[in-house]
């Protein structure tokens, strides 16, 4: 019998468990066991609460953006602008002294003149054109006036004769009448007589002289010269630089018809169409700042006068409008402007009011509220309404006496949907 032995060994009964680590075992099952149920309980309060804080930021209102500035303190001059127009204060208009011819004017505008100085030259007017059949009865006109002149002077010499006559009657009248042998009937009727005859003898006189003159009519029609047609010059009254030529061309002319305009550049003043309302506070020799001339730099000046009429002008939305010229003397010198020239357009601001240390706010950030002035304060980012009294106002800034403070933040142009305790916030 054979005996076979294998080389497995057999299988080993397992270890009695250890009593403490089993306990430790079990422990560190429960350990894992709490944590992973305070982890669960953990995430869903986080969950809840994430939960909750999106439902409290949803139901609660957004800030509203705005746009905001600050009150600051510094410098606010009030002004009026306005366009006006350069021109020389002292300008002389020469005009034609009689009717003529005028000679081409040889002066140009820009030259420099001296008083005395020949401008221009009149000559007597050139004869007309005349026809054959206007001739003729010119002519006829000529003969009839001669005609009724001789006529005339016979008639003086018959007058007169007559009333020879008549004087020397009357004279023997008178001594008759002296000595009883005439009545004063008769007397009076000579003496009548001769006193008829010397007003008739007037009257024929007159008539020799109004044919005359027909006669003196008629051949000056026909070509003849009258007395006192001789050329003349015009002259410059002062001296200057001619501005404007009225007149540069030849031809006949009448008295008083405007021909050349002198002036001094050198004399130059601004002239400010300004609204009356605005003109009433305008003061002498308030300061003005003169731009858009064309230079670099701004000019200085002084308002000079403010004239005491008024006169309406149109705008361009077909408005009229009461204005008043302010007249302005620049101050600067003349070297810094010499480029500037009569009827020049500038901008002119004007000084009505200016002070220093001033409390100022955008005059955007104030709105009506009843008869009063309002603003809205930002603390916090809370919208505040206050009330604000204003002063001086200057474009876009105003001058605040009360209700604000340096550094107070403040919203422009505040929209409807900002009322008290808005919360808001800023624009980026």
């Amino acid at each position: 019998m054979t005996v076979e032995h294998s080389n497995d060994a057999a299988p080993k009964p397992p270890p009695a468990p250890d009593d403490g680590a089993l306990q430790r075992a079990r422990r560190h099952k429960q350990r894992r066991k709490t944590i992973t149920t305070w982890l669960r309980r953990s995430m869903w309060i986080l969950l809840a609460l994430g939960a909750t804080a999106v439902a409290v930021r949803a139901a609660r209102p957004k800030p509203t953006p705005v746009q905001l500035g600050s009150v600051t303190r510094g410098a606010l001059r009030v002004t009026v602008d306005e366009e006006g127009r350069a021109r020389v204060a002292d300008r002389y208009l020469v005009t034609a002294p009689r009717a003529g011819y005028l000679s081409r004017i040889a002066v140009r505008p820009g030259d420099r003149v001296a008083r005395g100085a020949t401008l221009a030259r009149l000559e007597p007017m050139p004869e007309p054109l005349m026809g054959a059949r206007d001739r003729a009865a010119i002519e006829a006109r000529a003969r009839a006036a001669e005609d009724g002149a001789r006529q005339s002077r016979a008639n003086v010499d018959r007058v007169r004769t007559a009333l020879e006559y008549s004087r020397r009657r009357a004279t023997r009248t008178r001594d008759l009448a002296s000595r009883g042998a005439m009545s004063q009937v008769e007397l009076e009727q000579s003496e009548g007589e001769q006193r008829s005859l010397e007003a008739e003898l007037a009257t024929a006189q007159a008539a020799v002289r109004v044919a005359g003159h027909e006669a003196e009519v008629a051949r000056a029609a026909l070509g003849g010269q009258t007395r006192g047609a001789e050329a003349s010059e015009v002259l410059a009254p002062v001296t200057g630089v001619v501005l404007r030529v009225q007149q540069q061309s030849e031809g006949p002319v009448t008295p008083g018809l405007p021909l050349i305009e002198i002036g001094d550049p050198s004399a130059f003043e601004i002239v400010v169409a300004v609204l009356t309302a605005d003109a009433v506070r305008v003061r002498e020799r308030a300061a003005v700042t003169i731009e858009g001339w064309g230079g670099a730099q701004a000019l200085s000046g002084r308002v000079r006068r403010v004239e005491p009429s008024a006169f309406t002008r149109v705008s361009a939305l077909g408005v009229e409008e009461q204005r008043v010229n302010v007249l302005v003397d620049i101050t600067d010198p003349r070297e810094r402007w010499s480029a500037l020239n009569d009827g020049y357009r500038v901008a002119a601001r004007i000084s009505l009011w200016e002070g220093q240390n001033v409390l100022r706010v955008a005059s955007s950030a104030l709105f009506r509220r009843g008869e009063r002035w309002s603003s809205f304060v930002v603390r916090g980012g809370v919208a505040r309404v206050t009330d604000v009294e204003v002063g001086e106002r200057a474009g876009a800034e105003v001058q605040a006496l009360r209700g604000l403070a340096e550094g107070d933040r403040v919203i422009l142009h505040p929209s409807d949907k900002i009322t008290d305790r808005t919360q808001v916030s800023a624009e980026e």
